[in-house]
């Protein structure tokens, strides 16, 4: 059976780790072979890279972020196809979707953005965890990172991907409750977009 990508995407702080996470220990119990991915990968040299930028320790124009987040999934690109040629779940926190959306919020073409992302293996579906701003402010108050700190950006985050869920048919989960209910919503949207059989 060939492999299947389930990415989750939302603003920092919309329960995407814990989710992805949920979904992974999901998958386990039910008797799949998965694995949980997240990006960026920061254990990658262009990924400790972002790390700094994110810091503020290095000032780069949005285009070189954006070019820097993808760069970091195509290092990542032989062992994701390798694992989805093996048959595996892959659990993803964060993935092409991120780069529009944030690409995007910052004034960058989001066809373009979606173009050079072209040659990584599709998700099979994407859900997006919908939470305001506001709300990601308050469940992170402190050690913010440079994107974080933006509520304007946020929003504009928020926009680019209620749109790209609208064009893409994913599901869009109210990330605003507790994380049983969204788990539990998150199974009932996956389930028969795939062949978990």
């Amino acid at each position: 059976m060939a492999g299947q990508l389930i990415v989750f995407e939302g603003l920092d702080q919309s329960g995407k780790q814990t989710q992805a996470e949920l979904l992974r220990d999901w998958l386990k119990r039910e008797g799949h072979k998965t694995r949980l991915v997240s990006f960026p990968d920061y254990g990658t040299s262009i990924g400790e890279e972002i790390a700094r930028a994110l810091q503020g320790e290095r000032e780069y124009g949005a285009d070189v972020m954006q070019l820097l987040y993808v760069a970091n999934r195509c290092e990542r690109k032989p062992d994701l196809q390798r694992w989805l040629d093996g048959g595996l779940i892959l659990v993803c926190d964060r993935y092409t979707a991120s780069t529009v959306a944030y690409g995007e919020a910052e004034g960058l073409d989001p066809g373009w953005l979606t173009e050079i992302q072209r040659s990584l293996p599709p998700p099979s579906v994407t859900i997006l965890l919908d939470i305001s701003p506001e709300t990601a402010v308050r469940r992170k108050a402190v050690a913010r990172d440079r994107y974080e700190r933006d509520l304007d950006l946020q929003t504009r985050v928020r926009q680019s991907y209620k749109r790209q869920a609208s064009a893409g048919g994913w599901p869009v989960i109210d990330g605003e409750r507790s994380r049983e209910v969204i788990a539990a919503d998150v199974i009932r949207a996956v389930t028969p977009r795939l062949d978990l059989t």
